[in-house]
């Protein structure tokens, strides 16, 4: 069975997000789904949240393992038992920052394989940075997000202050 890890902090999970697992299960039999504590990053959304809402977007198909991880990417496809890491990709700016991650894992795990899958044209612009900055001047974000989680959010944001 060929599986592989696709990794983000996922704050909070986009279509981009969705299309890049579904686009993992067209190659691979399973796909680890791992929610990154990114400690350069200040998420807005709790790692429980951002792990209810991928279990909402892709819960119940058995290809799908969704967990959280703390620490290296190499380190992460030692415990998953896989080589694979796929990284979506929207410009060069993108490629660049994950080509550079790359070559320096490469050099800890000589086995890691990563596979850069693009975004669609119409998804070039979308980012979780985009829906943040959305919600924070009050502006929709509803065809950035998954359906499956767009009523999650509303009632989270319901209960924040910004």
């Amino acid at each position: 069975m060929k599986k592989c890890v696709f990794a983000g902090t996922f704050d909070p999970p986009t279509v981009g997000h969705k299309r890049i697992v579904e686009d993992c299960l067209k190659i691979f039999d399973a796909v680890t789904l791992a929610v990154m504590c990114n400690t350069g990053k200040t998420p807005f959304f709790t790692q429980e949240q951002r792990l209810q809402f991928l279990n909402k977007i892709f819960g119940g198909d058995e290809r799908i393992k969704i967990i959280a991880f703390s620490g290296a990417a190499v380190d992460l496809l030692e415990s998953e038992n896989t080589p694979f890491y796929v990284r979506g990709v929207r410009n060069t700016v993108d490629f660049e920052y994950e080509n550079q991650n790359f070559f320096a894992s490469k050099k800890l795990k000589k086995d890691m394989v990563c596979i850069y899958l693009p975004a669609e044209q119409g998804e070039i612009h979308v980012s979780s940075t985009l829906v943040k900055n959305s919600i924070k001047f009050k502006k929709d974000f509803a065809e950035y997000v998954p359906p499956e989680i767009l009523r999650d959010i509303y009632g989270i944001l319901k209960t924040k202050e910004f």
